[in-house]
């Protein structure tokens, strides 16, 4: 009379795991998911100096559509946030103490990072560098000590994020295996677009960093690595679009980031934590990888959620200000660049294109 369902279960659970596992939009979702909120409960499990960086990190590649990294890939990126770093304090620790010299070779590193990037160059090593030449004198200024702390705990969450990477790969693996995107071989041959493109971004970026360093402005730090990193590609257009999809992004976490924070007010339990994480991971994942024109938004949008909310759960912090103060820093950058621009453009670089036709 009663039939028992015992056995039908196990194939149905099992067909079930196939046809998941087969998926690919489902794979990179529980990837980015598992991969966050893993990295999250081991950063702030452990707490080591800037461990907020590798969920940080974790989350900004998991939401790259790319396959598992290579060993030979991985073991370049190390290498390259090593070497970012290493230039950044010889840069900070030897050629802060004499200013004159120091402006001449910020200007120059600054052009040959952007002429580097605009060959073909790793981004992630001008993106190392770009942050430890700019980020690393602000901290020297005050403490050289802090300085080479603020590099080794950069360096160990980096190398940490690249360990997370592999292990949510492992956990959640690609249906099969691909192969990475094909990007432009670096040319080591001069060229004159890609210097004069250096160049554009070097006139932009310099004045501001010179200033903000030189007076100490700490402040306002992410007004100039916003605006280093708006200008990697120093068009108008591109810049504004940089501009406006980082200001939409912000806005984005940050509305989610006021529940979140909310929530763990309201239970301040560190399993609770994990599990919210978890479960706003998999909403971002899903529109991150929906292949819908707001996807972009999602995943800078989650970048900014954790920023946010680690910002918020410092001591003696003010969750409304932050959220104002980076709206409020990122618009400054976004008017900078545009002002910049529109110099360069009317006074210098047009003047040059007319001449040469």
């Amino acid at each position: 009379m009663f039939t028992s369902t015992k056995g039908k279960v196990k194939p149905q659970a099992t067909r079930f795991l196939s046809s998941l596992y087969a998926d690919v939009s489902a794979m990179r979702v529980l990837r980015f998911a598992f991969g966050v909120t893993f990295s999250c409960g081991l950063a702030y499990g452990i707490n080591w100096p800037l461990a907020f960086l590798m969920p940080v990190f974790t989350a900004m590649i998991l939401a790259m559509p790319l396959p598992k990294p290579s060993v030979k890939a991985s073991l370049n990126n190390m290498m390259s946030t090593l070497k970012a770093f290493a230039i950044g304090l010889a840069f900070s620790l030897f050629f802060l103490q004499y200013p004159i010299a120091y402006l001449i070779v910020l200007a120059v590193v600054l052009f040959h990072l952007y002429y580097y990037l605009n060959r073909g160059g790793s981004f992630w090593f001008t993106l190392m560098s770009m942050i430890a030449i700019l980020v690393l004198p602000m901290i020297a200024n005050s403490n050289e000590g802090l300085a080479i702390g603020f590099s080794a705990g950069f360096v160990y969450s980096s190398w940490l994020t690249i360990a997370m990477l592999w292990l949510a790969h492992f956990v959640f693996p690609d249906p099969s295996f691909t192969q990475f995107p094909i990007k432009p071989k670096y040319s080591k041959a001069y060229s004159k677009l890609a210097a004069l493109t250096a160049l554009k971004s070097t006139l932009v970026v310099f004045p501001i960093a010179a200033i903000f360093i030189s007076y100490g402005l700490s402040d306002y730090l992410l007004v100039m690595v916003f605006s280093a990193l708006f200008i990697l590609k120093p068009d108008l257009a591109q810049g504004k679009e940089a501009g406006k999809n980082s200001l939409l992004s912000t806005f984005l976490g940050g509305a989610f980031a006021c529940v979140f924070y909310w929530l763990i007010v309201a239970v301040p339990q560190f399993h609770f934590y994990l599990l919210l994480l978890f479960s706003t991971a998999l909403f971002f994942g899903r529109h991150i990888f929906s292949g819908t024109p707001m996807a972009k938004y999602y995943s800078s949008g989650f970048i900014a959620l954790l920023v946010i909310v680690n910002s918020a759960m410092a001591a003696d912090s003010n969750f409304s200000e932050i959220i104002i103060q980076r709206v409020l820093l990122i618009s400054s950058a976004i008017f900078y660049i545009i002002c910049a621009l529109k110099v360069l453009e009317r006074y210098w670089f047009q003047a040059k294109s007319t001449s040469s036709e």
